[in-house]
C-alpha cells in the first residue's frame, strides 16, 4: 500500500486527473477534458465588476493593512500556448545535462573504474592488427629460417589479448550495468517524489498519463542510453584514438588520409543530430498523449461504454496512434539516411586508401605487412560508423525524454513550504476546533477566470459552517483554500486570468495587497504553517472517498500512521462502520483492491469518516461528502457525520440540505460572493435564496 504521511489531508482523496475524464472522444495532450474541465466548475465563474460596497461579506469588518510581499510560483504569461498543452514544459539552458550529472556524480568512483576498464579493454582489442603485421613482416620470414620462436611469440601474445580483452570486456558490462540500474532507481525515485510533492495546481494541468510517460517511457529511453550508448560511444572514441595514432605511426601517409576522411563523417553527423533531434522531441510528446488517452479511457470505462463512447474513443485514439506511427516513421527514416551515407563515405574511402597502399606496396615503398595491418585497422575504423548512428539514435531519444523529465523535475509547487514556520498556538482545554479568517481573499485559478473577487469571513471555533450555492457559486474553491491545496492569488496572476495589461487595475483592486489576502487558523497564515502542522490540523473528506490498494485497517489509520489496532477498531465503530467491516471476509484486514471497489460508495465514505476522526484534526472539511449516496448510505453516512463533527470546527460544502440542517450556521454564495448568512431557521424565515433552496429539497424528498 502506497501512501504518504500527508495523505491524511484529503481523507476522502480526489480522484487523478484521469479518473475524472473518460467519455470523450479528445484528442491530443488535452485529451483529459473528455467529460469536462479538469477542475471543479468553480473556476469558470467570473465575480463580475461590482464594487466593494456591492460585495457583501461575513464579518464585515474592513481589510487591514497591506501584508508584506510573499514568494510565490510565477503565473504562465497571458501571451502564446500554454507549455502544458504542448507537453513542453520550460527549463534553464543546460537543465538536461545538471540532471545526468546529478544522477552520475553519487557514483564517480565507479564510473572512473569503469572507463579505465574500458581503456584496457580497447588497448587490448586493438593491439590484434598490429600482431598480424608483426606476424607477417617478421615472425613469418623467421618461420622459413627455421625460427619458431617469433611466431609462437606472436600466437600467445594474441591469445592474451583477446583473453585479456573478454575479461575487461566482462567486469565493465557488469560494473556499468549497476551503476545504470542505481541511476534509474534514484531517477524513478525523483520522478515519483516530486510528482507528489507538487501541488493540485500542477495536477490539474499536467495530466498523471503524461506523469507515467515520463516515469516509464522517458526512462526507458535513458536506460537504453545507459545500458548500451555510453559503452559504445566510449568504445568509438578509444578506437578512434587508438586507431589513428597507430596508423600515424604506421605510415603517416595512411594515417593522414584517414584522418581526412573524417571531415565528410563529421558532417553526415552533424546533420544527423540536428534532424533527429527535432523528430524525438515530437516522438515523447507522441507517445505520452497515447499514454495518456489510454489511461485516461481504461479509468473511465464505465462513462465510456455507458454513453457508447468506444467508437469515438476508437477514433480518437487512432489518430493519436497514427501520429505517433508517423513521428517513429521519420525517426527510422533519418537513421536510414544517416547509415547509408556513412557507409558509402567509409566503404569509398577504404577501397581508396587499400588501393593505393598496394600500388606502393607493389613500388616497394610500403611493407605488406604494415598494409594488412592498416586494412584491418581502417575496417575497424570505419566499422563503428553504424554503431555510432545507433548511439546518436539512442542519444537524441534519451536526450529528449531527459529534457522532459528535467522540465517536470524543475517545476516547484505553488503552495512553497515556509522558510521559517511558524507553530500554532496551543489550544485551551476547554475550546473546540480552531477559529478560522479568511481576510480580503481573491483567487483566481490559472486556467479560468476570477473566482472570488474579494471574500472576507471568519468561523467561530467549535461551529459547524454549511456553505450551499449553485455550481460554480466557489464553494469548492473556499473548501481548497482553507486545505491550503492553493494558495489566495497574487496580483499578478490575477492580471494573467483575466489577461489585463495595466498593472496597476489589478493593484488598486486588490487593495494594496500583492498576495490576494490571506487564510488564517487562530491566527497563523497558512502560507506560514509547516506541513506537518497544517496536516494534522486541517483535514478534508471529499465527494470521491478515495481508498488506496491496501486492508481496511490501513486505509484508516492513514489518518494517524501511527495508530494501534485497537483505535482504529474504536475510530470504526464511532462512525458506524465497524459491523460492516467485521463482515468482510478477512474483517479489517480485507484488501478493498484499487480504489476501494471492494466495496460500496457509502461504505468508502464511512471508512473516508473513521480516516478523519482517527487523525482528529482541529478543523474538518466536508465537500460535497453525501452527493453520490443514495438514500440509505446517505441516513448511515449522516449518523457518522454527527460523531466527527462534534467538538471541532466544521465547514460542511453540500448539496443536498440534509447535511444542512444540523449546522449553526448556513452560508449561501453566488459568484463567489457569500449573499445570505445565518441560521437555518433564520434563513428559511427569510424567504431568500436559502429558502427556495430549501423548499425544492424538501419537495423533492416528498
Amino acid at each position: 500500500m502506497t501512501t504518504s504521511t500527508d495523505a491524511g489531508t484529503a481523507t476522502g482523496g480526489a480522484a487523478d486527473d484521469d479518473g475524472r475524464t473518460a467519455t470523450g472522444g479528445t484528442s491530443g495532450s488535452d485529451s483529459r477534458t473528455a467529460t469536462g474541465s479538469p477542475t471543479d466548475s468553480d473556476r469558470h465563474t467570473t465575480a463580475g465588476n461590482a464594487t466593494d460596497n456591492d460585495r457583501r461579506t461575513a464579518t464585515g469588518a474592513a481589510p487591514k493593512g497591506d501584508a508584506a510581499p510573499r514568494p510565490s510560483a510565477p503565473p504562465p504569461t497571458a501571451a502564446g500556448p500554454d507549455p502544458f498543452e504542448r507537453d513542453v514544459l520550460p527549463t534553464s539552458k543546460g537543465a538536461s545535462r545538471s540532471l545526468l550529472g546529478s544522477l552520475l556524480r553519487p557514483h564517480s568512483r565507479r564510473v572512473w573504474v569503469a572507463s579505465v576498464l574500458l581503456l584496457l579493454q580497447q588497448a587490448a582489442v586493438q593491439a590484434g592488427p598490429l600482431l598480424v603485421a608483426f606476424a607477417i613482416d617478421h615472425a613469418v620470414p623467421a618461420l622459413r629460417e627455421g625460427r619458431h620462436g617469433p611466431l609462437i611469440i606472436v600466437a600467445a601474445a594474441y591469445l592474451l589479448c583477446a583473453t585479456a580483452s573478454g575479461g575487461l570486456q566482462y567486469v565493465f558490462i557488469r560494473l556499468a550495468a549497476r551503476i545504470s540500474q542505481d541511476v534509474l532507481l534514484d531517477l524513478r525515485g525523483r520522478i515519483f517524489r516530486h510528482g507528489q510533492a507538487l501541488s493540485l495546481d500542477f495536477h490539474e494541468r499536467y495530466t498523471s498519463g503524461r506523469l507515467i510517460s515520463r516515469a516509464t517511457t522517458d526512462v526507458e529511453a535513458l536506460r537504453e542510453l545507459l545500458n548500451e550508448g555510453l559503452q559504445e560511444l566510449v568504445s568509438i572514441i578509444l578506437a578512434t584514438v587508438y586507431i589513428t595514432a597507430t596508423l600515424l605511426y604506421l605510415d603517416w601517409g595512411l594515417g593522414a588520409a584517414a584522418v581526412a576522411t573524417a571531415g565528410p563523417l563529421y558532417l553526415l553527423v552533424r546533420s544527423f543530430r540536428r534532424r533527429s533531434s527535432r523528430v524525438y522531441s515530437e516522438k515523447s510528446s507522441a507517445m505520452a498523449a497515447v499514454i495518456v488517452k489510454f489511461t485516461e479511457t481504461i479509468n473511465g470505462i464505465r462513462p465510456v461504454q455507458a454513453f457508447r463512447r468506444e467508437r469515438p474513443n476508437d477514433a480518437a485514439f487512432a489518430r493519436l496512434n497514427g501520429r505517433h506511427e508517423r513521428i517513429n516513421g521519420d525517426a527510422i527514416l533519418e537513421m536510414a539516411r544517416y547509415v547509408v551515407s556513412s557507409r558509402l563515405v567509409a566503404n569509398v574511402a577504404v577501397a581508396a586508401l587499400v588501393l593505393w597502399g598496394a600500388y606502393r606496396v607493389a613500388s616497394g615503398g610500403l611493407a605488406l605487412g604494415v598494409l594488412a595491418a592498416a586494412a584491418l585497422y581502417l575496417r575497424r575504423l570505419y566499422d563503428p560508423i553504424d554503431r555510432l548512428g545507433m548511439f546518436l539514435n539512442s542519444y537524441q531519444s534519451a536526450a529528449a525524454s531527459l529534457e522532459k523529465i528535467a522540465g517536470l523535475l524543475a517545476q516547484r509547487p505553488s503552495v512553497p513550504e515556509p522558510a521559517d514556520p511558524v507553530p500554532l498556538p496551543e489550544r485551551p482545554g476547554s475550546r473546540p476546533g480552531r477559529e478560522v479568517v479568511f481576510e480580503n481573499v481573491r483567487f483566481a485559478y490559472r486556467t479560468g477566470g476570477e473566482v472570488l473577487p474579494r471574500f472576507d469571513l471568519t468561523l467561530a471555533a467549535g461551529r459547524t459552517v454549511a456553505v450551499v450555492g449553485s455550481t460554480g457559486a466557489g464553494k469548492s474553491t473556499l473548501a481548497k483554500l482553507l486545505a491550503r491545496f492553493y494558495d489566495p492569488s497574487p496580483s499578478s496572476q490575477l492580471r494573467s486570468s483575466r489577461g489585463d495589461p495595466n498593472p496597476s487595475s489589478q493593484l488598486r483592486s486588490s487593495r494594496g495587497d500583492p498576495n490576494g489576502g490571506s487564510v488564517r487558523v487562530d491566527g497563523v497564515d497558512l502560507r506560514d504553517l509547516s506541513a506537518t502542522d497544517l496536516r494534522r490540523a486541517v483535514v478534508m473528506v471529499t465527494q470521491e472517498a478515495f481508498l488506496f490498494s491496501g486492508t481496511v485497517a490501513e486505509n484508516i489509520a492513514i489518518g494517524r500512521p501511527d495508530a494501534t489496532r485497537e483505535e482504529i477498531e474504536r475510530a470504526a465503530r464511532a462512525i458506524g462502520a465497524h459491523d460492516f467491516i467485521a463482515a468482510l471476509p478477512d474483517g479489517y484486514d480485507t484488501d478493498v483492491r484499487k480504489r476501494g471497489g471492494r466495496i460500496s460508495a457509502g461504505q468508502r465514505q464511512l471508512v473516508a469518516f473513521a480516516r478523519a476522526l482517527l487523525a482528529d484534526p482541529a478543523v474538518l472539511i466536508l465537500d460535497e461528502a453525501t452527493s453520490s449516496l443514495d438514500i440509505p448510505g446517505e441516513r448511515a453516512v449522516q449518523r457518522a457525520m454527527d460523531t466527527v463533527l462534534h467538538g471541532r470546527t466544521a465547514v460542511v460544502i453540500a448539496h443536498r440540505l440534509s447535511t444542512v440542517e444540523t449546522a449553526d450556521r448556513v452560508l449561501v454564495m453566488s459568484e463567489g460572493r457569500i449573499v445570505e448568512d445565518g441560521t437555518p431557521a433564520e434563513l428559511i424565515a427569510n424567504r431568500g435564496r436559502f429558502a427556495e433552496l430549501h423548499e425544492a429539497w424538501r419537495e423533492s424528498v416528498g
